[in-house]
């Protein structure tokens, strides 16, 4: 099996050139760079990436941590790592966890035993004092808040944009407004929703929040529950397009009218919103996505904060 010895004997270069052809280096006249190429080519040799990875000290691989891919946020998150992982020639993979603890971990050893450049954590089940030990081994970047100064974090205001929401609902005359949340009480913006919801309309009336919310049938079955309440809420914060859209396809069939009889507002400005006039909270993670990766090649622990802006279109 060829090695790098004999192709350059046969390319009549130096070992360290033919090292620097294979790991693309820039200071390699084009001459050198071809006849090496020539050789390679010619012996058909493949080099060993893992030896060359451990040579640079680099992978050029950023592991992505996320519960799961189907869902629009976390879909969106990825959309902007990948978006820039392509600009700057590097792999993704992708370390699903359905917010499995002892998961996560398992995926933040790959850190540690040097499989990953860095990770990105797009949502956790493991508190900060049990990630931040990893830290000592490459760059983890959060797309969450977090102070700890060991963690980078590309983030939004999320409870800010919640209680815009219920202030906008509100000033519009709405009194009994319901929600969708993706998961329960164990999920940090669940809480954040239902603080919000509190500060602006008082108590919480449980039957006015459905968790488990991830698509259209969801957002048809939690319509259905809460439009037969006596009274019926008036406006729905549906934690995704694809919810909203399935709460705006259940109220047409039973003949309410929006936003007359039903205001509804999603939020991530997904193509179903945009084709159905729902209104929506873009958290612009396409953009949170694309500063985190940014954040992990430039090994930057900076706290870089994305805006999120409120679409209004014809729901409410």
């Amino acid at each position: 099996m060829a090695n790098i010895n004999e192709i350059a004997k046969q390319a009549g270069v130096s070992v360290s050139t033919v090292s620097r052809v294979l790991n693309n280096h820039p200071y390699v006249s084009e001459d050198k760079r071809a006849a090496v190429q020539k050789v390679i080519d010619e012996l058909d040799y493949t080099p060993n990436r893992a030896a060359i990875d451990l040579i640079r000290r680099e992978t050029r691989t950023i592991g992505v941590i996320m519960p799961y891919n189907n869902n629009q946020a976390f879909d969106q998150l990825l959309h902007g790592i990948l978006n820039m992982s392509i600009e700057q020639d590097y792999s993704v993979t992708v370390l699903p966890t359905k917010y499995n603890k002892d998961k996560e971990i398992s995926y933040l050893n790959m850190l540690k035993n040097k499989q990953l450049d860095g990770i990105i954590i797009t949502s956790r089940s493991n508190d900060w004092e049990s990630i931040i030990p990893f830290t000592k081994y490459g760059m983890i970047v959060a797309c969450e808040y977090t102070d700890h100064p060991e963690i980078g974090c590309s983030y939004l205001d999320r409870y800010s944009s919640y209680l815009d929401v219920f202030q906008l609902l509100k000033e519009k005359g709405h009194t009994t407004v319901a929600f969708t949340t993706a998961r329960g009480l164990e999920s940090k913006s669940t809480q954040q929703t239902i603080a919000a919801y509190k500060n602006v309309f008082g108590e919480l009336r449980p039957e006015l929040h459905i968790s488990d919310c991830y698509s259209m049938e969801d957002g048809s079955n939690a319509a259905k529950k809460l439009l037969s309440m006596n009274p019926r809420p008036t406006a729905v914060y549906a934690n995704g397009d694809e919810v909203a859209g399935g709460f705006y396809q259940y109220a047409l069939s039973i003949q309410l009218k929006v936003p007359d009889d039903l205001a509804i507002i999603g939020q991530e400005n997904q193509p179903i919103g945009i084709g159905l006039g729902l209104s929506t909270v873009d958290h612009q993670l396409v953009k949170v996505g694309e500063q985190a990766f940014n954040l992990i090649i430039s090994k930057s622990r900076e706290k870089q904060k994305i805006p999120y802006r409120i679409i209004h279109r014809l729901s409410i």
